[in-house]
């Protein structure tokens, strides 16, 4: 399989809005090299339902949005994650129809270790109203445009209603939700909560790990989109 890999200094020409711009870069381009070892690294299963969303992406017409959202249970760490670098890997291989978003089966908040964690990778998150399910503010390129992130149904105002490929990200949300409504699609890629670190000595290195594991998946995801379109 042949992938298309933009370099990753290419991807910001300008600088986003980040205290640091060389951390984000920095870190995109390790997950590009992590994504280009998964073919080998994988199984042939969690492989395959990678390239199966990758297919929808890539068959998607292009005139119109190209929406995914990423669901887990309360809407508070992976399925942010999800969201988050599937829109930094979909810009960078230049699917600019793509549109990511997250939800849940319920609404609790944007956990703060999942922000800290995005935040020391590099990704610009500022508050933009403090409550009990802060809303953020996300800019990962200062020529694109930023967007909220906040804990929610996958049903909310806020998420696409219709027509959108649902991407499970936790055993419990895929068991406890057997019908995505409105969904076109459904694939199911579960990671490790890493809330099972909170509170102890591995929390950080924990939260930095998932960040990247689910980074690196949708770097593969969106490379293999653009190279299906290419072809």
């Amino acid at each position: 399989m042949t992938m298309i890999w933009i370099p990753l200094f290419a991807f910001f020409a300008t600088t986003p809005a980040e205290e640091n711009p060389m951390t984000l870069k920095m870190t995109l381009h390790e997950m590009s090299l992590k994504a280009q070892a998964l073919p080998e690294e994988l199984s042939p299963e969690r492989l395959e339902e990678l390239d199966a969303i990758a297919t929808w992406v890539a068959e998607q017409p292009r005139e119109t949005p190209t929406e995914l959202t990423f669901i887990c249970t309360h809407n508070s760490r992976r399925s942010h994650m999800g969201q988050i670098w599937a829109q930094a890997a979909a810009w960078h291989f230049g699917l600019n129809d793509v549109r990511t978003y997250s939800g849940g089966t319920e609404a609790t908040a944007f956990n703060p270790r999942a922000v800290r964690a995005l935040r020391e990778l590099g990704v610009a998150i500022d508050v933009s109203k403090e409550t009990d399910n802060p809303v953020y503010t996300v800019q990962l390129q200062s020529d694109r445009p930023s967007f909220e992130a906040f804990s929610k149904t996958y049903g909310d105002a806020a998420n696409p209603s219709e027509g959108y490929a649902a991407v499970m990200v936790c055993s419990s949300a895929d068991q406890g939700c057997p019908i995505v409504y409105g969904s076109a699609a459904r694939f199911a890629i579960p990671y490790i909560d890493p809330k099972v670190s909170d509170g102890t000595d591995a929390e950080a290195a924990t939260y930095r790990a998932r960040a990247m594991q689910v980074g690196a998946e949708a770097f593969y995801v969106m490379a293999r989109a653009a190279e299906l379109r290419a072809q």
